[in-house]
């Protein structure tokens, strides 16, 4: 019995086998190919490929229109009704068929003309307020010492 115990503890202490483990295999560069031996992909059913960019057909470009200042100024009303009806400039511009570039080229050239005649009504009203202020400092210096007589303190 002494045999059989022994022989059991024999085989469970026997390490096991080593295990081979592969090494990892080392990552070797591809060779680059040229681009003139790529080979385009055949195409399925007969499919014809793309036509290249110097195949493609040219698109003539529209004449360009010159719009008279009565024209852009409706075009600028037209606009800007849109924009406070709610719709955005973006799509206000594009309803009336301009550009939104070209709205807002327009709408600067016409701005200044109205804001070069507030700008001279300002700087008028600034100066009738400035003599009106001086009128009315006068005036009160005299009733000041007019009172100060009147009651003997000058």
């Amino acid at each position: 019995m002494a045999d059989i115990q022994d022989a059991q503890t024999v085989q469970t202490t026997v390490a096991p086998a080593k295990v081979e483990v592969p090494e990892s295999k080392k990552k070797v560069p591809r060779g680059k190919k040229a681009k003139a031996e790529l080979v385009k992909p055949v195409r399925k059913n007969g499919a014809k490929p793309a036509p290249a960019a110097a195949e493609a057909p040219v698109v003539a470009k529209t004449a360009r229109k010159t719009y008279s200042e009565n024209e852009r100024t409706q075009k600028l009303a037209q606009i800007e009704k849109s924009i406070a009806a709610g719709a955005t400039s973006k799509i206000a511009v594009g309803q009336a068929g301009i550009s939104e570039q070209t709205y807002y080229y327009w709408k600067r050239a016409a701005a200044p003309s109205s804001d070069s005649g507030d700008l001279r009504d300002l700087v008028a009203l600034e100066e009738e307020n400035k003599r009106l202020k001086n009128l009315l400092a006068d005036r009160l210096r005299k009733e000041n010492a007019e009172l100060k007589k009147k009651l003997g303190l000058a």
